[in-house]
């Protein structure tokens, strides 16, 4: 369907002009003689550009775009303007007109502008489209968490994504500090703006500067360009640094500037440059006695953590292991193109009864290995391979009170068997990579003669 565009002129030849042109060029064009037409017909013909002129009989065209935009504001309006008008051109560009045109009107003129704002409109779409599309699992409503530590700390995120103050995010590794953050961020009014998350750890010092604050040309070594640093590119937007307690003193000065004067320097510039970009850390370590020990700076400590946000680790929120388990079943099922399935009450109760050394992202991987070897639609305790500790407190059932271990070494025996002693054919099976078969050949010890013709299978 070809873009629609609305002509509001009191000039007959004017609206001709554009009609006939506009429409070779293959845009579906209307026309009106007055402000108060386009407005009453406005909702029906529901344009993608208006280009009006200034001079109408009645209600005149700086007063319709103000209507238009108070409509709909993210629509471009082109306004029409005598030559030597300029001071109502600025006002109207100030008065949110995409742009002008001078009569006598310049055809190719009028096709670059059109075809500019349109496409620009296009591309505005897109990227609200794929903002929201990012955003979606961000949404309060659809964080996964009932314990009441959670929901406390839900209700922390509502508060401070209508600031812009610095956030500092405790959490053990694996609890999900970045999901926090892009919470913050997308529930914010930056929602619309960059989130660039950066980890720390994995970035030498020199080059964790860079990458955050840009370099000029000849800075060091191999900067053989200027480059943008991500505080440069977030614009308003915001910066995640996860493990800020790996980070350097040199580095944390170099931060705490930013933090004070909203100011940052790009290695080997002269000048400095501003930024708005607000900074959300997150570390697994306890800053307040690294500061006591000199390792993180005190200042820095007290601008970061104005918020302060602490994750609890999965095994003090044991209630929310099966919403979270089914959250990541639904997610993995699309993503494996797998049909649905269920977990079984035996593989509901090992997963409460694992203590998740790493948390969530831990429990993620487990389900995503399950949903991978299990071949059925329901998922049982044989099929989690997870080293869970057998204690008192937590005993856990098994299919005739076998390890987990020696239960994945059974199966993976029973494949090879029916598979004729097939590698190849058994990776199949499993829905496994081969080099991952044969790792778990050796971590188990298997031997040919336990899956061939002959051998035993128990």
């Amino acid at each position: 369907m070809s873009a629609r565009i609305l002509v509001v002129d009191d000039d007959a030849s004017i609206r001709q002009t554009f009609a006939g042109h506009l429409g070779q060029s293959g845009y579906d064009v209307a026309t009106a003689e007055s402000a108060e037409d386009a407005l009453s017909r406005f909702i029906e013909l529901d344009p993608a550009l208006v280009i009006t002129d200034v001079r109408l009989p009645g209600m005149g065209g700086l007063e319709l775009l103000a209507r238009l935009k108070q409509e709909r504001p993210a629509m471009p309006v082109l306004v029409i303007t005598a030559h030597q008008d300029m001071p109502t051109a600025i006002g109207a560009m100030k008065a949110g007109a995409y742009d002008y045109l001078v009569k006598p009107l310049d055809l190719d003129q009028i096709d670059l502008l059109v075809e500019r704002c349109l496409r620009e409109r296009t591309l505005r779409r897109r990227v609200k489209q794929l903002t929201d599309a990012a955003a979606e699992p961000y949404a309060l409503d659809r964080l996964i968490g009932r314990e009441p530590a959670m929901i406390e700390i839900f209700k922390l995120i509502g508060v401070l994504a209508t600031n812009r103050t610095s956030v500092l995010i405790y959490g053990e590794t694996g609890t999900g500090k970045e999901v926090i953050a892009r919470a913050i961020h997308f529930n914010s009014d930056r929602a619309s703006e960059p989130l660039i998350a950066v980890n720390c750890t994995a970035l030498p010092e020199t080059l964790l500067e860079s990458e955050l604050f840009g370099h000029v040309r000849g800075a060091f070594t191999g900067a053989v360009a200027d480059r943008r640093g991500h505080f440069e590119r977030a614009g308003s937007g915001t910066i995640f640094l996860d493990e800020i307690g790996d980070t350097s003193l040199v580095f944390q000065a170099k931060l705490l500037r930013v933090l004070q004067e909203r100011e940052f320097q790009p290695v080997g510039a002269e000048r400095v440059r501003r930024t708005d970009a607000r900074v959300i850390a997150a570390t697994h370590r306890d800053l307040e006695e690294m500061v006591k020990s000199g390792r993180f700076r005190e200042d820095l400590y007290f601008r970061l953590r104005v918020a302060e946000i602490r994750l609890p680790p999965l095994r003090e929120r044991r209630g929310d292991i099966p919403l979270l388990a089914r959250h990541f079943t639904t997610r993995i099922e699309r993503d494996l193109h797998r049909e649905p399935v269920i977990l079984s009450r035996s593989a509901l109760d090992a997963l409460q009864q694992h203590d998740w050394p790493g948390n969530v992202r831990e429990l993620e991987h487990a389900l995503h290995r399950a949903l991978v070897l299990a071949r059925g639609p329901v998922i049982d305790v044989e099929h989690l391979m997870l080293a869970i500790r057998h204690t008192d407190k937590h005993p856990v059932a098994s299919p005739d009170d076998r390890s987990l271990a020696a239960v994945e070494r059974a199966h993976l025996v029973r494949v090879l068997h029916d598979a004729g002693g097939n590698r190849r054919a058994a990776a199949r099976v499993l829905r496994i990579s081969r080099p991952r078969l044969e790792r778990l050949i050796q971590r188990h010890d298997i031997l040919a003669s336990e899956y061939d013709a002959g051998g035993s299978i128990s």
